[in-house]
């Protein structure tokens, strides 16, 4: 632990790395962070660079916390990029014929979690630098970024926690998996699900509170040459209903719509906020009356170097990587949760995207590496 408090505690600029939910289709976040490891080891000549050498907080929700927790074990991308093209099929096979019951067994998660992570805990010395798990305890409503600065307020009481049951509680989505228990310290027992059950399915904004705000412990300096935060989806699309149907829909369909547009104006809010506090160098449009916000900073100084990275799961959108959109069966089934079939045009997806999108540039001189 005392290097990575010596790592977190020291006066240089920081950087974090945010990674969204989505289920199966964090392999579309695999393609932006392969080209980011690629251009990292090309820049710093440093062929066995991993992302856990330069970014010092990696967190992420859902699907995110798998590769957050992989990464800052000192995994490769393309180590990661093995196991989700592996084990998705194991993790989303056979379905629950009940309908009281949840589409998944937690099984088969559970195996493959302790195969690869075995029982590395929260406070481990394995863990090479700053980790954030984002997770929704259920019985009190509250969203817990569980992390491992040894100066944090509940660290002594969670540091046991292991990193594969903290990854089960946040991966655990509502219908598709339990929730998890968890002993949370002081003799308490306590219930979580999907991070994704929150305002942080995109938890970029809340591993900027996570780094600076007091009560976190990290309290890093704001700045954009003294903060960079890399955000990466997995996948977004501009969601289009046919009115007379929106009109007709019974309270079941409701009950499953309105958590997608909570979870989708909460990215938006999120991106919104880190885009008005920094000059970004990858503005996205907001929509027509916003646009992309490049003149409404509202701080005298940015506070941070802010970098946001996705791509649209649309007909438009593949036509825009060059991906024919006949390789798929369905347009919307690249959204779902569990398309483990579709795993492989996904991984094209995001590799095309990352290629198209990231460059080199984008990278501030005043967080590289010594």
């Amino acid at each position: 632990m005392h290097d990575l408090l010596s790592r977190l505690s020291s006066n240089t600029p920081k950087r974090i790395l945010a990674l969204d939910g989505g289920g199966i289709r964090g392999i579309v976040s695999i393609g932006y962070l392969s080209r980011i490891e690629s251009l990292l080891r090309e820049r710093f000549n440093r062929p066995n660079l991993v992302l856990s050498d330069y970014f010092d907080l990696i967190g992420g929700t859902s699907t995110g916390s798998i590769i957050a927790a992989a990464l800052a074990m000192g995994w490769s991308v393309e180590d990661i990029r093995h196991l989700y093209l592996n084990v998705g099929k194991k993790v989303f096979g056979k379905r629950s014929l009940q309908f009281w019951e949840t589409k998944y067994s937690n099984e088969p998660l559970e195996a493959q979690l302790k195969d690869s992570l075995k029982d590395t805990a929260l406070g481990s010395q394995h863990i090479r630098t700053g980790l954030c798990i984002v997770t929704k305890r259920a019985d009190t409503g509250s969203t817990w970024p569980l992390h491992n600065h040894p100066n944090g307020r509940f660290f002594l009481h969670n540091r046991h926690i292991r990193l594969r049951d903290a990854i089960r509680a946040s991966a655990a989505a509502p219908t598709y998996f339990e929730p998890e228990q968890l002993d949370v310290g002081f003799g308490e027992q306590a219930a979580f699900i999907d991070g994704g059950v929150s305002m942080a399915n995109n938890p970029a904004w809340q591993l900027f509170m996570l780094a600076t705000l007091d009560g976190y412990r990290f309290r890093w300096p704001t700045g954009e040459n003294n903060l960079l935060l890399v955000s990466v989806g997995t996948g977004h699309w501009r969601p289009k209903s046919d009115l007379e149907e929106v009109l007709d829909e019974d309270i079941w369909d409701w009950a499953q719509q309105i958590p997608r547009m909570l979870m989708h104006d909460a990215s938006v809010q999120n991106q919104m906020l880190l885009h008005m506090l920094s000059n970004s160098l990858t503005p996205a449009s907001f929509g027509t009356e916003v646009g992309d916000l490049t003149k409404d900073l509202i701080t005298p100084k940015p506070l941070l170097s802010y970098l946001r990275y996705d791509t649209e799961i649309s007909n438009a959108g593949l036509k825009q990587l060059g991906i024919n959109p006949n390789i798929v069966s369905h347009i919307e089934k690249l959204r779902d949760l569990d398309a483990v079939d579709e795993i492989v045009p996904l991984a094209e997806i995001g590799i095309r995207a990352a290629n198209t999108q990231i460059q080199a540039s984008h990278f501030p001189t005043a967080f590289d590496l010594p």
